[in-house]
């Protein structure tokens, strides 16, 4: 470990690397009872630590293999890494990327001046092809982790850690996928530093370095997750591995909503949207708190890069109050008939419904998909399920059912045969704890509801989808009663939607 020492002190990244900062995140701090500090690594110019390793490997090339090029296989942050760093050294890079890359991950690898192949539609089969071609034109293969180098420039950034806070430091957590962030980054505080515990943290669905240090060597997953698709590495490198094995004080496993919710802390801190990637220290470090019960320790965590998709935002808005155990989700039967949403929801009390879906199917029991707002956590969760309970509801808890959260919550819904005079309104009512069941009072006793659909956006209006049934003969009456509700409505009965999967 002495020799990563000073090849890290030696390295030459500053040449396209800055010192990111290393700040404290008061509101996360707060929560925890601990002074909470994240490296700052999505701020680099490629918003990821991946340019340090990738930068020190090129530079260290000899003039030959300069001459010749370099190559690399990466879906993401090592891409855009190596090509900045051959593009400030004047040489060609040729990057194989698999062809499930999304589109702005391409353009910004080819905004940096690289060569794109894709082929493929994983990283290891882009990975295969690139050392075909590394071979076949000679070129210098740049791993993104499994290589000495790559680790030492890595490495920097515990390098930073310490000489930015001269204090005492409890633990620092590090995401993990190859191993080569921390490898180097443990190489340096364990010669330096031992009494600092340094933790890895991985997604649940994608264990590598934690299996294989529970094994004693390296193993290969089958399969691996690719929500955090950073670190989605079927097996760890053979040096990061060596490294671990005796640097490394544990591996911390978390799930998909505790990086969502880890996503979200970081943002309500920071204003920044880490990647899922990014984000897996601030989850690991808050798995390790509540595990362990430290209080007012300093940690540190590695806030590691920023390369969103867009379109995950949706999926992690959905799931981040849930890693937070700030909502459940419940499947609740209830009578069929008129008033009995206003009576459940008075059950509820004047708990936040985040979620109330129900599609008619039977004349005497309907099921109900709701989410509620939890303050108090398991706790409260499960003295809510006692109330429905006691109050004669059957009840299933899907917090943690992931068909459930992924496709049924989306799915309570279709054709409703029986739903006889069926009419169907959009509602919007001021946003605020219990305007759910005050909107269900309003609504009355007269007409049964056939169909609800609400969601909380975090707008100031809640909007309803509302399907009620109303013989002809009450269409008049009904109509006086939708302008004395005060609420603003829209008639959806016509809607070409609505014919196709509803009624």
């Amino acid at each position: 470990m002495e020799k990563y020492i000073k090849e890290i002190l030696t390295s030459r990244v500053y040449d396209v690397a800055r010192e990111t900062p290393l700040e404290e995140v008061p509101g996360l701090s707060s929560r925890l009872q601990n002074r909470i500090l994240l490296k700052r690594e999505d701020l680099q110019q490629v918003f990821s630590f991946k340019l340090r390793g990738a930068y020190n490997k090129i530079a260290l090339l000899s003039e030959r293999e300069r001459e010749k090029g370099v190559i690399a296989a990466s879906a993401g942050n090592h891409a855009q890494g190596v090509a900045l760093a051959a593009r400030r050294l004047g040489i060609r890079s040729l990057i194989v990327m698999p062809k499930t890359t999304p589109e702005i991950k391409v353009a910004s690898v080819r905004a940096l001046g690289g060569e794109i192949v894709l082929h493929g539609s994983s990283y290891d089969e882009a990975s295969r092809h690139a050392r075909h071609l590394a071979d076949e034109q000679s070129l210098t293969f740049i791993h993104p982790y499994d290589d000495r180098q790559v680790i030492a420039g890595q490495g920097t950034v515990a390098m930073e850690i310490l000489r930015q806070y001269a204090g005492d430091i409890h633990a620092l957590f590090v995401p993990v996928g190859g191993g080569g962030l921390i490898a180097g980054m443990a190489a340096y505080v364990k010669v330096l530093r031992p009494e600092i515990k340094v933790i890895g943290v991985e997604p649940d669905d994608a264990p590598s370095m934690h299996h294989a240090l529970a094994a004693g060597e390296r193993v290969c997953l089958e399969h691996v997750g690719i929500f955090a698709d950073g670190v989605a590495v079927r097996q760890v490198g053979k040096e990061p591995f060596r490294i671990a094995r005796q640097c490394v004080d544990e591996v911390i496993l978390v799930s998909t909503d505790e990086i969502c919710a880890a996503i979200k802390d970081i943002f309500d801190d920071t204003r920044t949207i880490a990647e899922p990637a990014g984000a897996l220290a601030v989850a690991g470090i808050k798995k390790y708190v509540q595990r362990e019960g430290v209080k007012d320790k300093s940690v540190v965590g590695v806030l590691s890069g920023a390369n969103m998709n867009f379109d995950r935002l949706r999926h992690v808005a959905e799931r981040a109050e849930l890693g937070e155990r700030r909502e459940a989700l419940l499947g609740v039967t209830i009578p069929e008939r008129p008033g009995s949403f206003r009576q459940f929801c008075s059950v509820i009390g004047l708990r936040a419904i985040t979620e109330f879906n129900y599609r008619y199917s039977d004349p005497d029991a309907a099921h109900v998909f709701v989410g509620v707002q939890m303050q108090a956590g398991e706790k409260e969760k499960d003295e809510l399920i006692s109330r429905l309970r006691a109050a004669e509801y059957p009840v299933v808890d899907m917090t943690d059912n992931e068909m459930a959260k992924l496709h049924v919550r989306y799915m309570v819904g279709g054709h409703a045969r029986r739903a006889e005079h069926e009419v169907l309104y959009r509602f919007e009512f001021p946003e605020r704890p219990g305007a759910l069941l005050r909107f269900l009072t309003r609504m009355g006793q007269n007409w049964n509801i056939s169909l609800f659909h609400y969601r909380n956006h975090g707008a100031d209006f809640g909007r309803v989808l509302v399907g009620i049934q109303v013989p002809p003969s009450e269409r008049e009456d009904f109509s006086r009663f939708l302008e004395g509700l005060g609420y603003g409505y829209q008639e959806e009965t016509g809607n070409p939607a609505y014919e196709l999967f509803l009624r």
